[in-house]
């Protein structure tokens, strides 16, 4: 099959020939026809995450159609329509008997501890508890958006921002997870504030439903935050994984105001410091967002079939496969607007 692949850190992948996954007894092979190129992507990339063992092939957020079918694997057939979340359980350990497969004991994850969907084949285990069935009418781009970027933010809004109508979010860093918080938030009634020092992402987070944006090369976020909202957010969403917009984030938030941590904390941002003081007077709330576990998503994929959420508007981007080296190496000075799709 044809993949990206790395040999070393930082080093220019290529578009190479290598040989196709075998199919786990317990688990399928999937036929990419669409996967995200994202800025977790480009963090492994550069030799952030400790998991990746080289040579790799990255990618976490894909659909496709299954192409092989494990022996001890029921209820799934080769031609299924599928994706899976970015984050894949044993679906045996104790955390996954309670249901949160999202923080698996003994996760594994495409693109990371696993070769990825930057190919045209990937292999998934335990298909019993990770794989998620598509709409009939739902087309691959859009799902291969949700794995990673949107069903994060879905959750972290909805599950942990506990976002209600009338509430103020504000939402740090509007990329691809944090255009996603504003347009699931937006959806629910909420009063959004979208940062970002790029134009071009501002005026998207204004057309998918923000109230207000700031930029902060020209404001002073926290300041600004507090005045539009006459004492501070009730939500405040780190989408971008920085020391800055992590304190910004925090310091953003009314007494007993919901700061959730989604974006990254990677490399030289890794140990930000925290304003306990603050969290401990006003009795905030700090918890950390890690995907979302494939049995929840038929909520949020009826709120798309309903029309309520639209995530195809999300995807700025397409490109091939033979592209997808050059993207994922200017990821870091370049992150781009919206969701880049890579169609094979």
């Amino acid at each position: 099959m044809r993949a990206v692949l790395y040999e070393a850190f930082q080093q220019l992948p290529e578009v190479v020939t290598v040989g196709d996954p075998a199919c786990p007894e317990t688990g399928v092979v999937i036929e990419v026809a669409a996967t995200g190129l994202c800025r977790s992507d480009w963090h492994g990339w550069m030799g952030h995450d400790p998991d990746i063992r080289l040579p790799h092939v990255p990618g976490h957020e894909f659909a496709g159609v299954i192409a092989e079918v494990g022996s001890r694997v029921s209820g799934w057939h080769r031609g299924d329509r599928v994706t899976v979340p970015f984050v894949c359980a044993c679906g045996q350990c104790e955390t996954c008997r309670r249901g949160e497969h999202q923080v698996c004991d003994r996760q594994f994850q495409p693109g990371f501890t696993h070769w990825g969907s930057f190919a045209e084949l990937v292999a998934i285990d335990h298909a019993q508890v990770n794989l998620v069935r598509l709409p009939d009418d739902m087309a691959f781009e859009t799902a291969a958006s949700l794995g990673c970027r949107f069903a994060t933010a879905y959750r972290a809004v909805v599950h942990h921002g506990r976002v209600h109508a009338g509430d103020w979010v504000v939402v740090h860093g509007c990329g691809g997870v944090g255009l996603s918080a504003v347009m699931i938030a937006a959806a629910r009634g909420a009063q959004i504030i979208a940062v970002d020092i790029s134009p071009n992402a501002l005026e998207l987070a204004r057309t998918l439903g923000a109230t207000a944006t700031l930029d902060p090369g020209h404001a002073d976020v926290v300041n600004a935050v507090h005045d539009l909202t006459g004492g501070g957010a009730q939500v405040s969403i780190d989408a971008l994984g920085s020391i800055e917009t992590c304190q910004n984030s925090i310091r953003s938030l009314r007494k007993r105001g919901r700061h959730v941590q989604v974006g990254l904390m990677l490399g030289a941002d890794d140990a930000p410091s925290v304003p306990m003081s603050t969290v401990i007077a006003a009795e905030l709330e700090i918890v950390g967002s890690h995907g979302m576990a494939a049995h929840d998503y038929p909520t949020m994929l009826a709120e798309i079939t309903a029309g309520t959420l639209s995530p195809q508007r999300l995807v700025q981007h397409r490109i091939d496969l033979s592209e997808a080296p050059a993207r994922l190496a200017t990821l870091g000075q370049h992150p781009g607007n919206g969701i880049t799709i890579i169609s094979l």
